[in-house]
């Protein structure tokens, strides 16, 4: 059950769209604007303090829940469509699909290459990658609601967008903050490329959940954007997880989640792999594709663009395995279009 404590805010860390980072009696807080408002410094907050107390991984901060300064607040959103129902927090953020004018695209997704992306971070080598391979290429998101639900929190997005990686960004089912709003992961994936992008790039947000179960962890997800992906005439590639650092057996190698994602996933994929790197994973079942690629040198190509990206706390130095396999996915969503 959630914990709430009442403080004051003692200063305010950073701001962009959504998203203040602030200390609240000298705890770090953040607060996601766009459904309870800006906070300044003297006001007094309610936050939520049930991570925190937890000691989750993805913890260390507070989440203002209301501003006991104001009496009330309102920003009224442009449709009828609710996100985070049924709470207290629920947000007319609206969706495009409501939108006047809306079509789905007539082609589906026209062969469209959408990438599947077990782990968040897993974005930014296939997004540089996409760039190095086919400069002038548009790029979108579409982050699921599989882990964090504001879009806004990801440093990471609001990097790669900084950096003309991502061209627009789509948030589907609960999750929200997105340049654009969608109802399901299907209609996500028709809003992206009715967007005019030449790839889609699917994750969800930070913060992904495990249990140590066979079936029990977000990553499982991926199996769904490709049947997804292939039901809709798009072209799925899976962004395999491997690590050559990760303390846990299971993530070792290719991860027991991308081979039990494998398995799940009704439809058939492309899985992109280093070349010379084949693995034996016995859960690839016939109808999945495996395709060796050449991968640049995927830790050049981050700081270039002056990204510093990190998964489960290690950099490019630490795993480059885990950048190089998941950079592997961006490879052959370039060559899947380049040979038609």
């Amino acid at each position: 059950m959630p914990s709430f404590s009442a403080g004051v805010v003692t200063a305010v860390l950073s701001e962009r769209r959504g998203l203040q980072r602030v200390e609240v009696g000298g705890s770090p807080a953040y607060v996601l604007t766009d459904l309870v408002g800006p906070v300044a410094v003297g006001d007094e907050v309610v936050v939520n303090t049930t991570a925190v107390d937890l000691g989750l991984g993805t913890g260390g901060w507070h989440v203002v829940h209301w501003n006991l300064s104001r009496r009330g607040w309102s920003q009224p959103g442009p449709g009828m469509v609710l996100k985070l129902r049924y709470t207290s927090l629920q947000a007319d953020v609206g969706a495009a699909e409501e939108a006047p004018g809306y079509e789905p695209p007539p082609g589906g997704l026209g062969g469209t290459p959408v990438v599947a992306c077990a782990l968040h971070s897993q974005i930014a080598p296939v997004a540089a990658i996409l760039a190095e391979a086919r400069p002038g290429w548009r790029i979108a998101y579409v982050m699921t609601d599989g882990a964090s639900l504001p879009l806004a929190l990801s440093d990471l997005v609001a990097d790669l967008c900084g950096a003309g990686l991502l061209a627009t960004t789509v948030s589907c089912g609960q999750a929200f903050g997105g340049d654009h709003e969608a109802v399901n992961l299907h209609s996500a994936l028709e809003v992206a490329v009715r967007t005019g992008v030449d790839a889609v790039v699917v994750a969800a947000g930070p913060g992904g959940v495990g249990t140590r179960t066979r079936l029990g962890f977000s990553g499982l997800e991926v199996a769904s954007v490709v049947d997804a992906a292939a039901l809709l005439g798009g072209r799925p590639v899976v962004a395999v997880r491997y690590s050559g650092a990760d303390r846990r057996e299971r993530h070792r190698g290719v991860s027991d989640h991308t081979a039990t994602s494998l398995w799940a996933a009704a439809r058939p994929a492309i899985v992109a792999v280093p070349r010379g790197e084949r693995p034996a994973m016995p859960a690839l079942a016939a109808h999945h594709s495996v395709m060796e690629v050449d991968v640049p040198d995927v830790a050049r190509l981050l700081a270039a663009h002056g990204l510093e990206v990190e998964t489960m706390g290690r950099g490019t130095a630490d795993d480059p395995d885990f950048f190089r396999w998941a950079a592997a996915a961006g490879v052959a969503a370039a060559q899947l279009t380049a040979g038609g």
